[in-house]
């Protein structure tokens, strides 16, 4: 059995420790991949959106199996390009991931499908001015999202009128995104506490797994800036059985079989956004693959074969599969450069990787990682490492991963000190 997974991040090296624990013990490639993948695969080097490239590479060496990591190659149509050629691939079309690649998409295909989320209305720079009238109107705060992809930097929580229409004017007129902000979805501002729930299926059939939270902002207390994920943790205690099956009634169900209806069934990884109002669980957005730092939480809790998973995925043949869960919990801490989410160093070497814990409770994902001309592993990216720890509890998993933690060094190194504060809260109310 060969496998290829896309991409470079931790998301991409805790997919690769997955299936690396399989008893079918696959020969696993990663595209292009970090140091850590490589410490588990053969990292390859392809961009991941060298859709022809990787497929060409797939059939050259004959690869039963590819899995996609980041969004970006799904929303540019890498699976159709695949399953053209007869390739078992895991992800959505095009069609289905528009989902993630546009925010308006995603809301009028919720509107169609009775799917709770928050109001909206969508403007292009043509509409400006009709834009600023309708912010006039409204109430505060108020949400701005940058139609397109936007490297998770493209949505604007204003507080009020003033930093709405600035914000309005960067992202239509002032191109501060690109492509990605030609158009803009403007919501109304949810309240309650967010959570996401990852989805497995293969057009038909469907699995749940695990709930998480993570936590986005660079600061204790979840102050500062927003990141891509300093933290996570699953299950979260938040999203209670009885919530789980509200959100599989009002909102799995109706968005697969919406899919199915508009003729493009949803197969792959979809990542449902919530937050959890005080009416019940509504859609922030929709992902069209795993969560970055959620999947370091998540992966590791599933004890079923990952491999047999992944391929019933592809080959639609999730029908009453047995998914086998681990007990316990699950609680990842990001390591990050000095100066991220803004400007960090790169190259400056990693210590402590060579110590070796208990592997079942500790774990180490690298995500902004590489080798240097010496061959020691540096930093490269602005979140460098995901360290996961696993316990029978909340409590342990959080003393496990922070345990780790502080065998691990690299200048300016920096990372949060209250991952999970939310979840223990909730256990405490227990």
């Amino acid at each position: 059995m060969k496998i290829l997974i896309i991409g470079s991040g931790g998301r991409e090296h805790a997919l690769v420790w997955a299936l690396s624990r399989s008893p079918q013990q696959p020969q696993v490639y990663c595209a292009p991949g970090n140091a850590g993948t490589g410490l588990l695969a053969q990292n390859v080097d392809f961009s991941p959106i060298d859709v022809e490239g990787l497929a060409n590479f797939v059939l050259s060496e004959q690869i039963d199996l590819t899995i996609v990591g980041p969004e970006q190659p799904l929303v540019i149509g890498m699976v159709d390009f695949f399953r053209e050629r007869g390739l078992a691939i895991v992800g959505p079309t095009a069609y289905a991931a528009q989902l993630e690649g546009s925010k308006g998409f995603a809301k009028a295909f919720m509107a169609r499908h009775q799917i709770p989320t928050a109001a909206y209305r969508k403007f292009s720079a043509n509409d400006f001015p009709a834009a600023q009238s309708w912010l006039k109107a409204q109430e505060y705060p108020i949400v701005l999202k940058a139609d397109g992809l936007a490297a998770g930097k493209g949505v604007l929580i204003c507080p009020d009128q003033e930093t709405a229409l600035q914000g309005l004017k960067t992202i239509l007129l002032d191109g501060a995104f690109g492509e990605a902000g030609a158009e803009v979805v403007i919501e109304t501002f949810m309240t309650g506490e967010e959570a996401s729930i990852f989805v497995l299926t293969d057009g038909k059939d469907y699995l749940i797994l695990p709930a998480a939270q993570d936590h986005k902002r660079i600061g204790d207390g979840d102050v500062g800036p927003n990141t891509g994920g300093m933290g996570a943790y699953a299950p979260a205690p938040i999203v209670t059985p009885k919530v789980v099956e509200k959100v599989r009634l009002e909102i799995i169900e109706p968005s697969l079989k919406g899919m199915a209806a508009e003729g493009h069934p949803y197969t792959g990884i979809l990542y449902v956004g919530l937050m959890l109002t005080p009416d019940g669980p509504k859609v922030v957005e929709f992902n069209c693959r795993f969560g970055d730092p959620e999947t370091q939480v998540v992966l590791p809790l599933i004890q079923s074969d990952v491999v047999d998973l992944f391929m019933r995925m592809a080959t639609s043949r999730l029908k009453e599969y047995p998914l086998k869960l681990h007990n316990g919990a699950a609680a990842t801490v990001v390591m990050a450069s000095s100066g991220y989410p803004d400007h960090y160093p790169k190259g400056l070497e990693i210590k402590g990787l060579e110590v070796v814990g208990d592997v079942k409770k500790e774990m180490v994902f690298h995500a902004g990682t590489t080798q240097n001309s010496e061959g020691k592993t540096v930093t490269s990216g602005g979140r460098v490492l995901a360290v996961t720890g696993m316990g029978d509890s909340l409590q342990e998993a959080l003393a496990n991963a922070y345990h780790r933690v502080g065998n691990l060094r690299f200048e300016g190194a920096y990372y949060r000190k209250d991952i999970g504060w939310r979840g223990l809260k909730h256990l405490s109310e227990l």
